[in-house]
C-alpha cells in the first residue's frame, strides 16, 4: 500500500490532500445516506396528495404559472439524482474492489467523493437550473456534496409550490361548500318570510352573496397560491405561511348579519299578533290619558285663575294610520316589511304615552298646588286645636282668609299660597310663648295682644 498523497492537478500542483481508508468509508457512508434521504424525499414529493391535484388541476394565474416552473424544478431534480447515483454507484464499485486499496484507487475515491466529478447539463430545462444557480449555463461540474445542497434547495422550492396550494385546497373549498349550504338554508327562510331579490335589501345581499362564493370557489380551485399569505419574517420553510380566508370571513360575516335579520323576521311572524295588541293598547291609553288631560284642563282653567296651562295636544292620527298599515302587512304575510315598522312603532308609541303622562302632569299642576295647600293649611288648623288656640281671633281671622282663597273658583294660588304663609307664621308665632314683661298679663301672647291693638 502506497502512502496517501496529495492529488495532482492537470499543472503538477497539489490540490487536495488523498483521504486514508477510513476518511474514505466514512465519507462514503455519509453520501449513501444523503443519497437515500434525496430519494426518499423525491419520492415522497411525487406522491404526494397536492402534486397530484396540480397536474390535474386546470390551473391559472400564479399558479399555473409557479406550477410550470416547478415541474420543471422537479424534472431537474431527478436528472441531478441520476447523477448523484451514478458518480456514487462508480465509487461503491471502486472501493468495492479491494479491502485495502491503494494509492491510486484512494485518490480516484478522494476525487470522486470529494472533487467535482459530477457534469450536468441544463439543456432539458435551463429556467429551472438557472433558478437555482442564479445564471444559465449550457454543462457544469459539481461535487457530490454540492450536488446534495442543490437538490435540498430545488426540493424546497418544490416543495413550497406544493404545499401552499395543496394547504389552500385543504382550507377554502370545503369551507366555501359549508357557508354555500348555509346560504342555501337562508335563502329557504328568507323566500318563507317574503325576502327576496327585489322586494327586500337583504334578498338583494343574499345573491350578491350566491355570486361571490361561486367565484370565489372557482377562483381558488384554479389558483390556490392566490390565496396564499408567506409567514411574517419570510419563513424559508415550505409551505410557510397561511391561506388568505379574508374574501370568505368578509362573505361569512355578510351572510351571518342577513341570517339574523331573517331571525328577527321570523320572530315576527311568530307573534305579530300579540305585538299589534300591545301596540293597539299603548295607543289607547294614550288616547285615554290625552283625553284626561283635555278635561283636566278645562277643570283647571275654570277653578284656578292661571294662564299658564299648557294646551293639550290632539291623538296621535299617524301613529294609529301606521298601525293600520301594519296590520295590513300581517294580513298579506309581508313580514319582512312589518318587522321594521312593529319596531318603530313600538318605540314611538311609548314615546306617544310618556308625552300624554307628562301633559297630564303638566294640566294638573295646578290642582296639585291647591290640594297641597288645603291639606298645609287643614294641618296646621288641627295643630292649633291641639294647642288649645282653637278661639284665638287672630288665628281664625287668617285661616278664615286662606280658606276663602282655597276654595274659591277660580282660586288665585300665589295669593292663597301668601295668605297659607301668613297663617302658618301666625302659628309658629302663637306656639312660642315670649317671656312676659311688668305690663303684661300672664298667658297673654304676642299675636293676641296685636290683634286687639289693631281692634
Amino acid at each position: 500500500m502506497g502512502v496517501p498523497g496529495p492529488i495532482p492537478s492537470p499543472a503538477g500542483e497539489p490540490e487536495a490532500p488523498v483521504m486514508d481508508r477510513e476518511e474514505a468509508d466514512r465519507a462514503l457512508t455519509r453520501l449513501v445516506a444523503e443519497h437515500e434521504a434525496v430519494e426518499t424525499s423525491l419520492l415522497a414529493l411525487q406522491d404526494h396528495a397536492g402534486r397530484r391535484l396540480l397536474e390535474g388541476a386546470g390551473l391559472t394565474g400564479e399558479t399555473r404559472s409557479r406550477w410550470a416552473a416547478a415541474e420543471q424544478l422537479i424534472t431537474l431534480l431527478w436528472t441531478y439524482f441520476d447523477a448523484y447515483t451514478a458518480a456514487l454507484a462508480e465509487a461503491r464499485a471502486l472501493r468495492s474492489r479491494h479491502r485495502w486499496p491503494g494509492h491510486a484507487e484512494l485518490a480516484r475515491l478522494t476525487e470522486l467523493l470529494r472533487g467535482p466529478s459530477v457534469t450536468l447539463s441544463a439543456a432539458e430545462s435551463p429556467e429551472a437550473a438557472a433558478a437555482l444557480t442564479g445564471e444559465a449555463r449550457l454543462s457544469e461540474r459539481l461535487t457530490l456534496q454540492e450536488l446534495v445542497d442543490r437538490m435540498n434547495t430545488g426540493y424546497a422550492r418544490a416543495l413550497d409550490v406544493v404545499v401552499a396550494a395543496d394547504s389552500v385546497w385543504s382550507a377554502l373549498p370545503a369551507r366555501i361548500d359549508m357557508l354555500a349550504a348555509e346560504l342555501r338554508r337562508t335563502r329557504s327562510l328568507a323566500h318563507s318570510v317574503g325576502v327576496r331579490p327585489g322586494e327586500h335589501p337583504a334578498g338583494d345581499d343574499l345573491e350578491r352573496i350566491t355570486a361571490n362564493l361561486t367565484a370565489l370557489r372557482a377562483e381558488v380551485i384554479s389558483d390556490p397560491l392566490a390565496f396564499w399569505t408567506p409567514a411574517a419574517g419570510g419563513s424559508s420553510a415550505p409551505g410557510g405561511g397561511r391561506p388568505d380566508t379574508t374574501r370568505y370571513d368578509r362573505e361569512a360575516r355578510a351572510l351571518e348579519d342577513i341570517r339574523r335579520e331573517i331571525e328577527a323576521v321570523l320572530g315576527v311572524r311568530q307573534d305579530a299578533e300579540r305585538r299589534l295588541m300591545q301596540l293597539r293598547d299603548v295607543l289607547s291609553r294614550a288616547d285615554r290619558t290625552l283625553n284626561e288631560a283635555r278635561a283636566a284642563r278645562g277643570e283647571v282653567l275654570a277653578k284656578i285663575a292661571a294662564s299658564e296651562v299648557p294646551a293639550v295636544s290632539g291623538p296621535p292620527t299617524a301613529l294609529n294610520e301606521q298601525l293600520v298599515t301594519a296590520a295590513d302587512y300581517r294580513r298579506r304575510s309581508q313580514w319582512h316589511r312589518l318587522s321594521p315598522l312593529l319596531e318603530s312603532l313600538e318605540e314611538r308609541a311609548e314615546d306617544e304615552l310618556q308625552r300624554a303622562r307628562e301633559s297630564l302632569t303638566a294640566v294638573t299642576a295646578p290642582l296639585a298646588v291647591r290640594a297641597e295647600l288645603r291639606g298645609r293649611l287643614d294641618a296646621y288648623k288641627a295643630k292649633v286645636s291641639r294647642h288649645g288656640l282653637a278661639e284665638d281671633p287672630f288665628l281664625a281671622e287668617r285661616y278664615d282668609a286662606a280658606r276663602r282663597m282655597l276654595w274659591s273658583a277660580p282660586c288665585d294660588l300665589r295669593a292663597a299660597e301668601q295668605a297659607v304663609l301668613r297663617y302658618q307664621q301666625a302659628v309658629a308665632e302663637a306656639l312660642v310663648p315670649r317671656q312676659a314683661g311688668p305690663g303684661d298679663r300672664p298667658g297673654l301672647r304676642e299675636p293676641e295682644r296685636r290683634g286687639r291693638g289693631d281692634g
